[in-house]
C-alpha cells in the first residue's frame, strides 16, 4: 500500500561487471541505501510525523496536569480534564466532550462497583508540646495533598498521643498497647490497619510511613512520601496521614525511648455521589466501509499530585498524538484516516471498566487500543520503556506491529547516540540524546490495558509503559524527572502505530505476514528453550499451545476484515515448519482439571481499583477456599 523507493542499480557494460565514471566513483562510490522506515508507513508519512511531533509540547502538558491532585471524581480531576478538553478544542478534533457515567457507590458497571467522587478541602497534622502548643506541622493538604490518604473521611483530634503499632496488621502488634482514643503510627498502608486499629482497638486515626513498591531502589530514599489508600467501601471509616520513612522512623525511635508524642489532626474530606467524567475526542474516519470502526488511544488521567510520569506523561503523550495527527490532516500532509481515531482520559482501570461496560456501543467499535501509562521517565527514574503484548488468550497481530515499530525506533535512536547522525533521531531541544532501548515484552498487568484485553471485551490492547520507576506513587514523581526526547519518541511510536492500524487494508497483509513470520521464529526459539525445562506433558502442552497461538495470530487479521487469501498456502507451509521447530506432538495428552468459563452477565475483571467483585459477592472465606 505504501511502497518505498526501489533500489537503483548502476549501468553495466558486461554481465556481472559494473563500471562507473571516475568522477562519479569519487563522489559516490556506492548508491545510498534506502532510508529505513517504520512498518506500514510511507516515507512521506514518516517524515511528516517526525517533523511535527513535539516532546516539548508534551512536557508542557505534563507540567500543567501535575499541578492537580487528580483523584477520581474530584475537583482536581475535573480541572485536569478541562485542560485536556480545551486543548482538544483548540487542536480541531471532533466530538470533544466528556463521557459522563454516574458513580455513587451503588451503580455497577459490569464487575466494577462505581466509587463515589472523593474530595478533600483541608487536612493538617501537627505535633504539639506538653502544653498543647503547636511545634511542627507534619502534613498539610495545601502544601502536599499526597500527605492525606485517599478516601479519608472528616475528623478532628484536638490532642492525642501517638502509639507505634509497627505493621499493625495482626493482633500481636497491639499487645500491651493502649490504642483507644489515640493516633497510631504504622509502617503499613492505612487500608491494611484500619479495621484492627480503628475498628478493633478504637484508634482515632492513622499516621503511616509505608514505603513504595518493592524494586531495586526500595528503601534507599527515606525522604519519599508515598500515596496512601483507605477502603472507600469498608465498614470502618477513618482518616490517615502519610509521612516519609525518615519521619516515621524518627517518631518510632522517640516513642521507643519512652518519649510521649502528642499530635493534633483535622481533616475535612469525604465522598459524595459524582461521576466518572472521561474527556474524549475523535478524528473521524472517512472510509464508508470501516469509518465507524475505532482505534482508541487510552491513558489514565487520575493519580495524586504531582504524578508526572504516573500518569501525566501518558495523558500528555496521547494529547500530543491528537494534536500532531489533527494538524497534519488539516494541512494536507496526511490524508484523513480510514478508521476513526478516538482519544480517552479515564480514571485508572475503574474508569475504563465503566466506559466499556457502560457504553457497549463504543466498546463494539474499538478494534484495538493503544494504552500509555508512564512513558516519559528520564535516567533519574531508572525507567525502562516497554512495549507490552496482550494475553495469549487474545492473540493479535497488532503486537508484532507495535514491537517492530519499537525496534525501528531503537535503531534510529541508537544510531544517533553512536554516530551523531540518523535519519530520524527524534530529539527534543531540552531533552536527552540517550538511545530509547524500548523492550518488546510479554504480558504484564497493572493498568487499563488489562480491561480492554479481558475476554468480556476482547479488544487487543498494546501497553506502552515504563518500569521500574523509583519515584512512582510518591511526592518525587516530578516533571523534572521526565525526558522530553523520550516523550516525543513515544508520541511518534504511538502515532505511527495507531495511524497504521487506522489505515490497514488488504494490501498491508503481506507486510504484516512478514512481521509475524520473523517474530514467530523468535517465539519458537523461546518455546524450545522453555520446553527443555519442563516435564514431558508440560513440554508437549507448551509446543501445542505455541503452534496454535501462531495460527490464531495469523487468523486475527480477520478482526480487521483483512483477507490473507493469497498467502494461505505459504502460511500452511510455514506453520508445518513451525510445528517441527517446536516439536508439536501429533496427539495431545490430557489431564483432568476444573475449567472456569466467563459469565457474560458480569463483564470485566474481578479485581479493580478500590473494589473486588468476588469477595463482595461470594464472601472472603469462599474466595480463599476457591484458591
Amino acid at each position: 500500500m505504501r511502497p518505498s523507493a526501489p533500489l537503483r542499480r548502476p549501468a553495466s557494460v558486461l554481465p556481472g561487471l559494473w563500471i562507473l565514471p571516475a568522477v562519479a566513483l569519487a563522489a559516490s562510490p556506492v548508491a545510498a541505501p534506502p532510508v529505513s522506515l517504520p512498518p506500514l508507513l510511507s516515507a512521506a508519512e514518516t517524515a511528516a510525523l517526525a517533523q511535527e511531533v513535539s516532546g516539548e509540547a508534551a512536557m508542557r502538558t505534563v507540567e500543567g496536569l501535575s499541578r492537580q491532585h487528580r483523584m477520581r471524581g474530584s475537583t482536581g480531576f475535573d480541572a485536569a480534564g478541562q485542560l485536556v478538553l480545551e486543548a482538544l478544542e483548540s487542536y480541531g478534533l471532533t466530538e470533544v466532550a466528556p463521557i459522563v457515567l454516574p458513580a455513587d457507590g451503588a451503580i455497577f458497571y459490569g464487575t466494577q462497583r462505581s466509587r463515589p467522587a472523593w474530595n478533600a478541602r483541608f487536612a493538617e497534622l501537627w505535633e504539639l508540646d506538653a502544653a498543647g502548643a503547636r511545634v511542627e506541622r507534619l502534613a498539610s493538604w495545601e502544601e502536599a495533598p499526597l500527605g492525606l490518604a485517599q478516601d479519608s473521611v472528616a475528623g478532628e483530634v484536638a490532642s492525642a498521643e501517638l502509639v507505634d503499632v509497627g505493621a499493625g496488621t495482626h493482633e500481636t502488634d497491639y499487645a500491651g498497647k493502649a490504642v483507644g482514643g489515640r493516633l497510631v503510627l504504622t509502617s503499613s498502608q492505612p487500608e491494611a490497619v484500619a479495621t484492627l486499629a480503628v475498628g478493633g482497638h478504637g484508634a482515632k486515626g492513622i499516621v503511616s510511613w509505608a514505603q513504595n513498591q518493592h524494586q531495586g531502589w526500595w528503601g534507599e530514599d527515606a525522604s519519599l512520601v508515598r500515596w496512601g489508600h483507605l477502603d472507600g467501601f469498608a465498614e470502618v471509616r477513618t482518616f490517615a496521614f502519610m509521612v516519609s520513612p525518615a519521619r516515621g522512623r524518627a517518631l518510632a525511635g522517640r516513642l521507643a525511648a519512652g518519649e510521649t508524642v502528642r499530635l493534633a489532626a483535622r481533616v475535612d474530606a469525604g465522598a459524595l455521589p459524582g461521576a466518572y467524567s472521561i474527556p474524549s475526542a475523535t478524528i473521524r474516519g472517512v472510509d464508508p466501509q470501516v469509518g465507524t470502526e475505532e482505534i482508541v488511544y487510552s491513558c489514565h488521567l487520575d493519580h495524586p499530585r504531582p504524578g508526572a510520569n504516573d500518569n501525566a506523561s501518558g495523558c500528555a503523550t496521547i494529547l500530543e498524538v491528537a494534536r500532531t495527527l489533527s494538524k497534519l490532516i488539516r494541512e494536507g500532509r496526511l490524508a484523513p484516516p480510514r478508521r476513526t481515531l478516538r482519544f480517552v482520559w479515564p480514571p485508572e482501570i475503574e474508569g475504563t471498566h465503566a466506559l466499556l461496560a457502560g457504553r457497549p456501543d463504543l466498546a463494539r467499535r474499538f478494534k484495538a487500543a493503544l494504552h500509555l501509562d508512564m512513558v516519559g521517565g528520564g535516567p533519574e527514574t531508572r525507567a525502562v520503556f516497554h512495549v507490552t503484548r496482550g494475553p495469549a488468550s487474545l492473540p493479535s497481530f497488532v503486537h508484532d506491529l507495535a514491537a517492530a515499530g519499537a525496534v525501528w525506533l531503537n535503531e534510529q535512536s541508537m544510531t544517533y547516540a553512536a554516530t551523531g547522525s540518523a535519519a530520524f533521531p527524534l530529539l527534543s531541544p531540552r531533552g536527552g540524546k540517550e538511545p530509547l532501548r524500548a523492550e518488546p515484552t510479554g504480558l504484564t498487568l497493572g493498568s487499563d490495558h488489562e480491561v480492554y484485553n479481558d475476554s468480556s471485551f476482547g479488544i487487543p490492547a498494546i501497553y506502552f509503559n515504563d518500569w521500574p520507576d523509583r519515584f512512582i506513587h510518591t511526592d518525587r514523581d516530578l516533571p523534572a524527572n521526565l525526558d522530553s526526547t523520550k516523550l516525543g519518541r513515544v508520541a511518534f511510536l504511538a502515532a505511527a502505530t495507531g495511524w497504521a492500524l487506522a489505515n490497514l487494508d488488504d494490501s498491508d497483509v503481506p507486510a504484516l505476514w512478514r512481521l509475524q513470520r520473523s517474530a514467530a521464529l523468535g517465539r519458537a526459539a523461546t518455546t524450545v528453550e522453555r520446553a527443555a525445562k519442563l516435564d514431558r506433558f508440560e513440554s508437549e502442552n507448551l509446543a501445542r499451545f505455541t503452534a496454535a497461538r501462531e495460527r490464531a495470530l495469523f487468523g486475527s487479521l480477520s478482526h480487521f476484515a483483512l483477507s490473507p487469501s493469497g498467502l494461505t498456502e505459504e502460511a500452511a507451509r510455514f506453520f508445518a515448519t513451525f510445528d517441527a521447530l517446536v516439536a508439536r506432538p501429533a496427539t495431545p495428552a490430557r489431564r483432568g482439571g476444573t475449567i472456569y468459563r466467563r459469565d457474560p452477565a458480569h463483564p470485566g475483571t474481578t479485581t479493580t481499583f478500590g473494589y473486588s467483585w468476588l469477595p463482595d459477592h461470594l464472601g472472603t472465606e469462599r474466595v480463599v477456599a476457591l484458591r
